[in-house]
């Protein structure tokens, strides 16, 4: 033993300077040649290659616990733990282009006698405009403190004497746009309360401003007076772009991205590409994506599919699919179908809307990126721009099945995006009123028979629930 530890000790003492030198550039060399083959992995699969093994075959042998063994014996763990997972994955996010419920959504109930909003997604709105239009100061101002209790109401009608009640007291921002939002029933009569709303946030807005600095409670009411002025100026561009005043619509969306760059909470890009596609400005268009489209931000239905229309308007006026199968498909034709397949296995529900084979409804309040309310609400507003584009409807046609023979299966590992989530039959059943849930079930159905002559389909199709939003169409 102590000869052992003389020999380590002399071997130490007999390394050079260099040894070190030549140790520490060898590790930087490896360092970064993981780095480089971590970034063309994420590049190229959506995922960490590193946190893939990790997951796949080092847990397993460090300890972890076996799937078969732990859903037999603690079946209610799992089915807690599986219940966190779809959770945490399935985000509902803000409907960047949701429509007005007085002016629009309550239209629809008058000549329907339907709800088009779940309970679940007036509850989530609820929640958003308690965190944007509140704050922890407004009990010292009378009507906030009543605004405050307004967001919290479930009747409509509360909420309307709640906001008519704030305004008797003083000019208060967020009356107006409760009333803009509920009250009004045309689009010119809400456009009429925001321009007065916007006057009085933007006083709150400037007053804030300038005593930010003094203290948390001053920050927490200028963010809020931000959020307030940000969301007046685009319900505005919103309500001028339904009034046919697009071009001015794309102004205001242009300089309130300008001045308020940093709030992506609200997707304004998302409003300002719809616009531009309005006005055929594609050159603009494709300037908006190569700011947003990027591998660090999040994608979108609107992203991917406005890509793809972009790549498609090059080549689908003159595309046969014929004259392809014989001579092949030439480099623009390759990048508007590998478009097509990258933004399909983002959201694979959005052709059978764009190409109507399932019927359009009202999109809900919130979406469910990947999912059937995200493909609903990105159709509503943009299945008329893929129509005029001559000849991308046809391209999407004959290209888009193709994407399932590009996804490799079993459907844990991805392509060009992170594995499709589970969880988004769930979510997208809380979003969607019950009747669109049974529409999508029978198209789903007519989608198994479709593809059933092709390829087999998972078992997991034949037991469908009775009131279920459409699931992928993945074949096995």
């Amino acid at each position: 033993m102590f000869g052992t530890e003389s020999s380590l000790s002399m071997f130490l003492n007999t390394l050079t300077p260099k040894f070190y030198v030549a140790l520490t550039g060898t590790s930087s060399l490896i360092s970064g040649l993981i780095l480089i083959f971590e970034w063309w992995y994420f590049r190229k699969y959506g995922t960490s290659f590193i946190e893939q093994v990790s997951v796949s075959h080092l847990r397993p042998l460090l300890g972890g616990v076996d799937n078969n063994s732990s859903n037999n014996s603690n079946s209610s763990n799992g089915d807690s733990d599986s219940n966190r997972q779809s959770v945490s994955e399935c985000k509902v996010w803000r409907n960047p282009l949701n429509l007005f419920r007085g002016a629009e959504y309550n239209r629809y109930t008058w000549v329907t006698g339907r709800e088009p909003l779940t309970y679940y997604d007036m509850n989530l709105s609820a929640q958003d405009h308690q965190t944007f239009f509140t704050c922890d100061s407004d009990h010292l101002r009378p009507a906030d403190a009543i605004m405050q209790k307004a967001w919290r109401e479930r009747n409509p009608q509360a909420r309307i004497s709640a906001a008519h009640e704030a305004l008797e007291i003083n000019e208060c921002a967020t009356a107006y746009i409760l009333l803009a939002e509920e009250e009004a029933t045309t689009i010119a009569e809400a456009e009429k309360l925001f321009k007065q709303a916007l006057k009085a946030g933007d006083g709150c807005y400037r007053r804030s401003q300038q005593l930010q600095h003094h203290g948390s409670q001053y920050e927490a009411q200028h963010r809020r007076d931000t959020n307030v002025l940000v969301y007046i100026k685009r319900r505005l561009a919103m309500c001028a772009r339904r009034l046919g005043r697009t071009r001015e619509a794309v102004k205001m969306m242009r300089d309130l991205m300008k001045e308020f760059p940093l709030l992506s909470m609200f997707n304004i890009h998302e409003n300002l590409l719809e616009a531009l596609l309005e006005l055929q400005a594609y050159a603009d268009v494709q300037a908006v994506l190569a700011k947003y489209d990027d591998i660090s931000l999040p994608k979108s239905a609107t992203i991917c599919y406005t890509a793809a229309l972009l790549k498609a308007r090059a080549v689908s006026d003159k595309f046969s699919p014929e004259a392809a199968s014989r001579r092949g498909l030439s480099t623009a034709e390759m990048n508007a179908v590998e478009a097509i397949h990258r933004a399909v296995e983002f959201n694979p529900h959005v052709p059978k809307y764009l190409l109507e084979m399932k019927s359009l409804i009202l999109p809900p309040e919130h979406i469910l990126k990947r999912g059937d309310s995200e493909a609903i609400a990105y159709a509503f507003f943009h299945l008329a721009h893929w129509k005029r584009v001559e000849g991308a409807l046809n391209l999407l046609h004959c290209t888009w099945e193709g994407t399932f023979r590009m996804i490799p299966y079993p459907l844990e590992k991805g392509h060009l995006f992170y594995p499709y989530p589970i969880c988004t039959e769930t979510a997208d059943r809380e979003l969607l009123p019950c009747i669109a849930c049974l529409r999508a079930q029978r198209s789903h159905l007519s989608m198994k028979s479709q593809f059933t002559q092709r390829r087999s389909f998972p078992s997991s199709f034949s037991s469908l629930p009775d009131c279920v939003p459409s699931q992928p169409c993945w074949p096995s």
